[in-house]
């Protein structure tokens, strides 16, 4: 049971080291998978390097590793959102292991069961080092990782262990399976990039230049042609500049998967003057019944409040940050509100009753009683009280009644904020109005009876009895039919020409989305907007398309799509709108350069060259190969031009030097060696690592051809 409490206690180290930053687990909307069954035999989820991954298979992984997560924070709720991102951890950490699995499996590479049991042993995987299983010094300890799982086989086996114990228990050895196989993935990966990197090897002869490239300042005095003097109206740029400069630089132009551009009417309903005034008479109600003594748990009941009441008083963490903020400036006995708070959208009532002083975290220890009837386990109760002052150890008398006695931390932000049972209730309370080194009995229901030893408090703090009513200001049903029906009325019989040129006389505003792809999932950020998303991308939808009027978000939102664009995967074509305008600016560049470069031809030392209408002259220190210098004067940096000036005498004139905002001309007015060692053996450590951190983009390259496939918006 420690080893239980342990895990959870450590929970989100765990989920820290993991990047599991959620809990819990929602249950797939089957009836929409079966819709797309009936419309499709499309059953994958992705595909890399031609291995398909069902829905079944990945609904596992995701039931993995969300029970990881729910084994180490205790929890069972996540958000749609939650969810949503926990789907995406496990499609990308499938990808990333499927993607050098495949290369490995080519090369011979893998991680042994001996290997892996080696690596766990030792402690040396920094994973490890997040987990609870850890020794009195705070590192890792193979032998308490062993200690945990026996327990848990014990629980599991064990017919006096309770189902929800066993429960936990057969969690727990999910989680150090997951823990496993998460570290066999994370050492190939590891083998994989060293593989890679003892690919790059450095030699003394680029040493020296790394070191020369570094440490040879040169004074330069610069004479600049900018592009801006030469006006763009001036270049005539034809479709065949176009293909041309297209193919230079076709490899910036691969697409990896595809994308479509969308034009959409987004309508967010809004509460109608009706609306806001209806729930403001209810609000002012709830107010006078509490100003005139109503039991503050039983309005906020009714009133259906996004606060509920708490029978324990809270800290400020507790609460929203505008109510909190409130509290400063109350007095006990009194009241505020209704008030507007337009961050949430809400109408709120804060009442505060009282307020007091309580520990945030208490150290304690328990033994449970539990007898035939109330009696007994209080004389039971008495009893162990009794020994335990006479001397009896108190961790010894509970292994008597098979409980570990183990000493536990419980902080306000574990069970503010939730909804308890009264036995709960009973619990904390006692925690924390009992001085710190105090023995005492607490009674329960159920003939149970706890033995409880408060050993350390912490922190005072102060708490607040309060009753919040926070209610969002919403639209009704009548409001929400009545757009519905104008929206409608506006879409009916129209095609995509007629919405956008008549979209602004209704009152709807088109809204423009380019490069969508299937990943995301949302349209325009809309929540619930996955039947949207499948239209987008449907075989069946045509660019010109107007879609289906879709009911989206938290069911205040009604959208309306129409297909503008599709790039499909592979290399962009260039005559797309803004490929095109980029290849545009690129030639009017290459021409302008070609202007200026003949206009700079004649001159022949740095003076004449001054002396070119337009030119601009600017002197600058320090420069290196290493660096590109930066040009005050045409306001960009200009690697070319270092590259240049490194590579000439000092005295040495050139012109003609094509840069980012301009052609330049340079004469070198003096060059300096910094006073520095050469150690080769740094200096080509420093060109490996800076080799190595070139090569990160492997996984692009194993991306672009492993052929992946991701339909994960089909499902989800």
């Amino acid at each position: 049971m420690a080893a239980l409490q342990k895990v959870r206690n450590a929970g989100p180290l765990v989920v820290g080291a993991l990047f599991l930053g959620l809990v819990g687990f929602i249950a797939t909307d089957w009836t929409k998978v079966v819709e797309i069954f009936s419309m499709s035999d499309r059953t994958t989820v992705g595909s890399v390097n031609g291995k398909d991954i069902d829905l079944q298979e990945f609904n596992e992984l995701v039931d993995e590793y969300t029970n990881v997560v729910k084994a180490s924070n205790g929890l069972s709720n996540l958000t749609d959102e939650q969810m949503q991102s926990v789907r995406d951890q496990v499609w990308a950490n499938y990808l990333e292991t499927e993607l050098v699995a495949s290369e490995a499996e080519e090369l011979g590479l893998q991680v042994t069961d001996r290997e892996l049991q080696q690596i766990i042993i030792k402690g040396e995987h920094p994973m490890l080092a997040q987990t609870p299983f850890r020794n009195q010094q705070g590192q890792f300890d193979y032998q308490v990782l062993k200690q945990y799982i026996e327990q848990c086989n014990e629980i599991i086996v064990s017919p006096d262990a309770s189902a929800d114990y066993v429960e936990e228990a057969k969690s727990l050895l999910q989680w150090w399976s997951f823990i496993e196989k998460a570290i066999r993935n994370s050492l190939l990966i590891q083998k994989y990039q060293s593989l890679l990197g003892s690919c790059i090897v450095s030699n003394p002869v680029s040493a020296q230049f790394n070191f020369d490239a570094r440490n040879n300042e040169k004074t330069v005095l610069v004479a600049a042609l900018p592009y801006s003097s030469i006006k763009d109206s001036e270049i005539t740029v034809e479709d065949k500049d176009l293909k041309a400069k297209y193919e230079e630089m076709k490899s910036a132009f691969e697409n990896l998967e595809e994308r479509r551009d969308i034009k959409y009417i987004d309508v967010a309903v809004k509460a109608s003057k009706e609306d806001n005034d209806a729930l403001n008479a209810q609000m002012q109600d709830y107010a006078k019944q509490l100003i005139e003594g109503a039991s503050p748990a039983k309005i906020v009941r009714e009133a259906r409040s996004m606060v509920a009441y708490s029978q324990l008083p809270v800290t400020k963490n507790a609460l929203p940050s505008d109510i909190a903020s409130q509290l400063d400036t109350m007095k006990v006995g009194t009241q505020v509100g209704p008030y507007y708070n337009n961050v949430d959208n809400t109408l709120n009532i804060i009442r505060l009753m009282a307020e007091t002083t309580k520990p945030d975290s208490v150290q304690y220890r328990v033994i449970g009683v539990a007898r035939e009837s109330q009696d007994l386990a209080e004389q039971a109760a008495d009893s162990i009280i009794n020994a335990i002052k006479a001397g009896a150890p108190f961790d010894t008398i509970a292994k008597k009644y098979n409980q570990s006695g183990q000493k536990v931390w419980i902080a306000s932000a574990q069970y503010e904020g939730m909804n308890i049972q009264e036995s709960d209730r009973k619990f904390i309370e006692a925690l924390t109005n009992t001085p710190a080194g105090t023995l005492k009995k607490l009674s329960l229901e159920n003939q149970s009876v706890l033995v409880l030893n408060v050993l350390e408090t912490r922190n005072p703090v102060k708490k607040y009895d309060i009753a919040v009513i926070k209610n969002t200001v919403d639209f009704s049903k009548q409001t929400y039919d009545k757009a519905f029906s104008n929206f409608s009325s506006f879409l009916a019989g129209k095609n995509a020409e007629a919405i956008d040129t008549l979209a602004d006389d209704f009152g709807y505003r088109i809204l423009y989305a380019d490069n969508v792809n299937a990943a995301q999932h949302t349209v325009g950020g809309v929540s619930s907007t996955r039947d949207a998303l499948r239209w987008i991308f449907s075989e069946d939808t045509k660019v010109g398309d107007v879609s289906p009027l879709y009911e989206c978000g938290d069911n205040d939102h009604m959208m309306c799509i129409i297909l503008t664009g599709i790039t499909p995967k592979g290399y962009v074509s260039w005559k797309q709108e803004d490929i095109k305008r980029f290849l545009t600016a690129e030639v009017i560049r290459d021409k302008k350069a070609a202007m200026l470069q003949e206009k700079m031809a004649a001159a022949k030392s740095i003076a004449e060259a001054s002396k070119l209408e337009g030119v601009v002259v600017d002197t600058l220190r320090g420069v290196t190969f290493a660096q590109a210098a930066y040009i005050a004067k045409t306001g960009n940096m200009e690697p070319a031009l270092c590259g240049s000036v490194s590579a000439t005498a000092k005295d040495g004139f050139k012109n003609g030097v094509r840069g980012n905002s301009g052609v330049y001309a340079y004469q070198v007015l003096g060059e300096e060696a910094l006073k520095s060692n050469l150690d080769l053996k740094v200096e080509q450590g420093i060109l490996t690592q800076t080799a190595l951190r070139s090569m990160n983009s492997y996984q692009t390259e194993l991306y672009r051809k492993a052929n992946v496939e991701d339909n994960r918006y089909l499902f989800y």
